[in-house]
């Protein structure tokens, strides 16, 4: 596994080792022991969860104030523009967003460490995304900051109104956001 670091610590983009011929290719996704030896990070996954969506929708951005999950992104069919604001207060980085194009393609995966919001857009006719997360699902404590806050500057690669639901719709400013100390 090849581990590229983002423009912002802690953030990590991953690429595994592909093995590949006229059958097709095998590559392992998650390995415990290689995840600790090549990104240094011990950690222990709790839930497996999957969405499709189809192009243009943009789901996010998506935290727990409490119950923080660590997420480890992929996409299995498709592409997204996936986006991580740093929403931890005591970080140089805090407000400051990063992106990468997650594919079936290139297979790259997305380490994300708790106290970032996360989302993305779907760049292709539809995307299979998967994730593993480090911590349940805890409704109580989700929070949305708003895709489209000005503040924060996402360039989004729009092509047209992006379909988001209505519970995004209703997300948060940055200013306004519960953050992590």
């Amino acid at each position: 596994m090849k581990v590229i670091p983002s423009s912002i610590p802690g953030l990590l983009i991953l690429e595994p080792e592909v093995f590949g011929d006229e059958r097709g290719f095998f590559y392992e996704s998650f390995n415990e022991r290689a995840f600790a030896n090549s990104a240094g990070i011990n950690v222990r996954f709790v839930q497996d969860n999957h969405s499709r969506s189809g192009r243009n929708v943009l789901r996010g951005l998506h935290y727990q104030i409490r119950q923080p999950q660590g997420k480890l992104v992929r996409v299995t069919n498709g592409e997204v523009f996936d986006v991580t604001v740093d929403i931890r207060k005591s970080s140089a980085t805090f407000g400051k967003w990063s992106a990468e194009i997650l594919s079936e393609k290139n297979r790259r995966m997305r380490w994300i460490p708790p106290g970032f919001a996360h989302g993305f857009l779907v760049t292709s006719d539809c995307a299979e995304v998967q994730y593993k997360t480090t911590d349940y699902w805890a409704p109580q404590h989700e929070r949305c900051i708003v895709w489209n806050d000005p503040a924060l500057k996402i360039d989004w690669p729009l092509n047209g109104e992006p379909v988001v639901s209505k519970k995004d719709r209703a997300g948060v400013p940055f200013k306004q956001a519960e953050v992590f100390a």
